[in-house]
């Protein structure tokens, strides 16, 4: 019973169902009663979903699109209503939803604090206090006199959220707002959390940086299709997001969900492939398939931090080929070559190919990027006597997200140990040692 005081929100068997119609006409003869029959398809946004969510903690909430995510927080904050089920909120709230939601774009920045501020029940005095924090906070000068229409996206997010934490809300929402400000904004908002986690406010938001959940997160829940698939530790929710991309979450037969292997479109971002591939070669030899494996084994394209992971692909010669090198390289989103190798290096292969020969080739190594996105080149090259040839290269062929509640400076983790000592209880420990077996012997 002590636990169901601290409860902030509470979720019970929350259900969101919308009507799909396949032609505009349909919904008009179904409202109409023609034909006597129906004419939509159900389809459920949220099916059945619980959860608790306790004062104090942060919570995230993770899925693949259209999974759920977003409709949960807009039912929490009461911008939709529920089909069926129940949501309790004890707690003022302050939501930092999609782009616009509780802005009028006619109005300028201060106009529209006001208005915010207003319709969260707070008298203009109370919002003339708060005013400097808001605008110190947005750092966007004398846009703030501008209507909100002609804003950039970075501007917008910057305004939105100054006055969602300046509010004093007891629980603040977030729905991947973040994603779109610059990283030394993020950096500040991300600061913001911490305070509020120390001050005791609850925090929820949903990420598709799984970095920012890991680091950030004490809770997870995942979704998927409009069902909650689980919660637990951020390691555990990333490492079960991470199986349901590539079709291997076990779901319980009785549950009614179908088998997640068979969407085509989970599969493609589990493949995590770009569609915009660059290609080139002599095609003596061929990369006829590649991936990445986790820690455990399993197919993914997002990798924790300091875990073992491995680059397979799988070549076939066509020609009589006298030593293939198999290759692959990390680039940052910008482009920069960050780190890569190749089996001449590595001194791992250097035996010739032969005509019709498949090679499986797995390159295994611990993850020491700094969390992010990276794009995963790869290819088979050789020699011909003296000249370097080119025999399939695939320039940017998937792409990876390194997975980091800790990113130090730069591309790569060092995996520092550090060590600090108080220097006059050593030196006082070191003369201690020094003087007394001299007096012993005296």
């Amino acid at each position: 019973m002590e636990r169901q005081a601290e409860i902030a929100i509470a979720v019970k068997d929350v259900r969101k169902v919308y009507k799909l119609y396949d032609k505009p006409q349909d919904r008009v003869k179904e409202a109409l009663g023609f034909g006597g029959k129906k004419n939509h398809k159900l389809h459920y946004a949220l099916n059945g979903v619980s959860m608790n969510i306790y004062r104090g903690e942060t919570v995230g909430i993770i899925g693949t699109n259209g999974s759920g995510k977003s409709t949960i927080l807009k039912i929490i904050t009461g911008v939709l209503n529920p089909t069926g089920g129940e949501v309790a909120v004890d707690g003022r709230i302050s939501a930092l939803l999609e782009l616009g939601a509780g802005f009028n774009q006619e109005y300028n920045g201060i106009e529209n604090v006001y208005l915010n501020g207003t319709m969260m029940g707070f008298s203009q005095k109370e919002i003339d206090a708060k005013l400097p924090s808001i605008l110190e906070f947005a750092d966007i000068g004398d846009y703030v006199y501008q209507p909100v229409k002609t804003y950039s996206s970075g501007m917008f997010v910057r305004l939105a959220f100054a006055v969602a934490i300046n509010i004093e809300p007891e629980i603040l929402i977030v729905d991947e707002a973040l994603s779109v400000g610059d990283v030394f904004f993020q950096a500040k908002c991300y600061h913001k959390f911490e305070e509020f986690k120390q001050m005791g406010k609850t925090i929820v938001f949903v990420s598709h940086d799984l970095s920012s959940i890991s680091k950030y997160c004490d809770r997870v829940f995942l979704l998927n299709k409009g069902s909650l698939l689980g919660d637990g530790s951020p390691r555990e929710m990333i490492d079960a997001y991470k199986r349901v991309l590539v079709g291997q979450y076990e779901i319980p037969e009785d549950s009614g969900r179908q088998n997640l292997l068979e969407d085509e479109e989970l599969q493609a971002a589990a493949k995590g492939l770009n569609p915009e591939l660059q290609e080139y070669g002599t095609g003596q030899a061929e990369v006829l398939e590649y991936y990445l494996t986790d820690d455990k084994g399993v197919r993914t394209t997002a990798v924790i931090k300091g875990t073992e992971f491995a680059v397979h692909m799988r070549v076939r010669f066509k020609e009589m080929l006298p030593g293939p090198i198999f290759a692959f390289s990390f680039k940052n989103v910008q482009g920069t070559e960050i780190t890569g190798t190749n089996s001449m290096i590595e001194r791992a292969f250097l035996e010739p190919g032969r005509p019709g020969q498949v090679k499986d080739v797995t390159f295994t190594q611990k993850m020491s990027l700094q969390g992010g996105e990276y794009l995963l080149s790869l290819g088979v090259t050789g020699y011909n006597g003296d000249v370097f040839e080119v025999y399939h290269r695939l320039y940017d062929a998937l792409n990876i997200t390194v997975v980091s509640d800790k990113n130090t400076v730069g591309y790569y983790d060092m995996d520092s140990s550090v060590k600090v000592t108080d220097v006059e209880a050593a030196e006082g420990a070191a003369d201690h040692d020094r003087v007394v077996p001299f007096m012993k012997k005296a």
